[in-house]
């Protein structure tokens, strides 16, 4: 046992991207299925079928387009409105079967399963729960250690036999699976620091376990220590309710074509302030200093290139969103060029702090009267009706500079014109 007595699990979604795109769309199952990157350049997530046909991860996608048409692979452009919905909705299931869950990403939660008599059946059930309920395929790693329960994970997902459940919560077990599991699967353990532990004949997680702590500490830091004493069973790194408040948010996206024009980077840039301010409020958070960023393609060696940020501070912390964008189009304004054919621009929220952490300032001025109550219901009634439903009067519903997403399947769930329909 870790001392604490604490049982970690990871329940990790299979191919979030293609399974979410899958749930709604039942004809692309067992069919070869990728999902494209922002104005669908390259690759970032395959089904298991897509991966045997060998399309690379991060590949470019007008550089495998033919092979993905010779072998019939489907393709869909990021519909991470639908991405976003799913995962709440898997992440509500689990809050209801576990004594606690700690989101790690969109696709992936520890959760707490200390005191369950058995562990397999409770992991089972959970898994089956998704699948029907959501249809989302899952893995389930249990440990006693989150590093140990990473890797459980892996295993659920590689060997069937598992079942897709794997508890590794006992020793013997433990040490079977870090015998064969190869160093680089080990959470925590990129390529690169693969490479360097090979030269030290560290070849497998049991290998890293087993390792002397002070030398890994000498010569890869306290992190890879930390990782060897969880291999080992030591719980190192605690479990919390929830991520911490983020110290920044920032919110940018390629323009679908390039701008070259003031006034639709200008619209852009509204929608990107109320994004960012959105997120600042979910984490009852307020901002007092903002950067604002445009940028041509600068990969782009034989055009025009040109790159420029400036950072403004707001007269008192806000969540506004009004405000926070009136103080960005200034900024946007001076570093605007005209004649450069415009990529990119970018709101940068820094300066953060928690709601009633700090003093106001006699000589600010005030806050606009109303102006938490009018936030509150503009995001109530964008999370009921889908993001953008009230938005700021500048930003069009169909921008011309939006996100290139030519095959982008329907938001399921989020949109009541865009429900699946049945016909008799």
């Amino acid at each position: 046992m870790n001392g604490t007595g604490r049982v970690f699990a990871l329940i990790d979604c299979n191919s979030f991207y293609c399974s979410c795109e899958r749930i709604c769309q039942p004809e692309l199952k067992r069919r070869p299925l990728v999902v494209l990157s922002n104005n669908d350049g390259c690759v970032i997530a395959r089904s298991a079928e897509a991966k045997v046909l060998g399309i690379g991860m991060g590949a470019a996608y007008y550089q495998v387009r033919e092979q993905m048409r010779r072998h019939g692979v489907v393709a869909r452009s990021s519909n991470y409105t639908l991405y976003a919905d799913i995962s709440n909705r898997v992440m509500r299931v689990m809050a209801e079967e576990l004594a606690g869950i700690e989101v790690y990403s969109i696709d992936e939660a520890w959760g707490d399963m200390t005191g369950i008599a058995d562990i397999e059946a409770h992991g089972r059930h959970i898994r089956q729960r998704l699948a029907r309920e959501i249809g989302m395929p899952v893995g389930v790693g249990v440990s006693t250690t989150k590093t140990l329960a990473k890797l459980a994970n892996w295993a659920a997902k590689k060997w069937k036999g598992t079942g897709g459940v794997l508890d590794l919560t006992s020793p013997a077990r433990q040490e079977k699976l870090l015998r064969i599991a190869p160093v680089s699967e080990v959470w925590g353990v990129g390529h690169r620091s693969a490479a360097k532990l090979a030269a030290l004949n560290i070849t497998t997680a049991w290998d890293l376990a087993q390792f002397d702590i002070g030398t890994l500490r000498q010569t890869f830091g306290v992190t890879m220590e930390r990782t060897a004493r969880e291999l080992g069973g030591i719980s190192c790194i605690g479990f919390n309710e929830g991520p911490a408040p983020k110290e920044a948010i920032c919110s940018s996206k390629m323009f679908g074509v390039r701008q070259t024009e003031l006034a639709p980077i200008r619209e852009a840039l509204a929608a990107y302030v109320s994004r960012a301010a959105e997120k600042l409020r979910s984490q009852t958070s307020l901002c007092s200093t903002i950067q604002v960023g445009l940028q041509t393609q600068l990969a782009d060696l034989r055009g025009p290139r040109y790159a420029n940020a400036v950072t403004l501070a707001l007269p008192a912390p806000t969540d506004d969103t009004r405000e926070i964008l009136a103080l960005a189009q200034q900024g946007l304004t001076q570093i605007y060029r005209p004649g450069y054919p415009y990529s990119k621009c970018s709101i940068l929220l820094m300066g953060l702090s928690r709601r009633g952490e700090l003093t106001p300032d006699l000589f600010s001025p005030a806050p606009r009267r109303g102006a938490e109550r009018l936030m509150a219901v503009v995001d109530q009634i964008n999370q009921k009706e889908g993001r953008g439903t009230v938005r700021i009067g500048s930003v069009p519903a169909a921008p011309a500079w939006a996100m290139r997403r030519e095959m982008l399947s329907q938001r399921y769930t989020t949109r009541w014109e865009e429900v699946i329909g049945v016909r008799g």
